[in-house]
């Protein structure tokens, strides 16, 4: 009899569906959290303006609660997308394609066209498998 007991107090999966097709979604990454620092991005949420700029102000940055961006596999298409998540109440959730600049407000995310400050040599250089030696370093000109 416990054992039944204890199932039942389980959660249950979060209910999380392709927005295209309706099936279910099974996430492939952990979630990323966003922030602001933009009084716009509050007020877009119900924040009025005097009390969104008065948030900025005091704290800067400000986490963005309920909302995350996750990469889901959805099995009808075969593939991996980045959704930007926001919970709505217990247990259900509205999801999103993430557009790209949601990705300058998460958190500890890799930006999926790269790190700009990087050169191009780098990205070369990481991206191989095999050591080239010092062909790489050829003197131009």
């Amino acid at each position: 009899m416990a054992s039944s007991r204890r199932n039942r107090s389980r959660s249950k999966r979060r209910a999380i569906y392709c927005p295209e097709h309706g099936t279910y979604l099974d996430s492939v990454s952990q979630k990323y959290p966003l922030y602001t620092t933009q009084a716009e991005h509050l007020q877009q949420r119900g924040l009025s303006r005097l009390r969104s700029l008065t948030v900025i102000a005091g704290y800067g940055t400000v986490p963005l609660t309920g909302e995350w961006l996750e990469a889901f596999w959805c099995d009808h298409c075969q593939t991996t997308r980045w959704y930007h998540v926001h919970k709505t109440a217990a247990n259900q959730y509205t999801v999103e394609t993430a557009p790209e600049t949601l990705w300058m407000q998460a958190s500890g995310v890799i930006l999926p066209t790269g790190n700009p400050t990087v050169s191009e040599f780098t990205r070369r250089q990481a991206r191989q498998t095999q050591y080239q030696g010092i062909k790489d370093f050829r003197r131009i000109g």
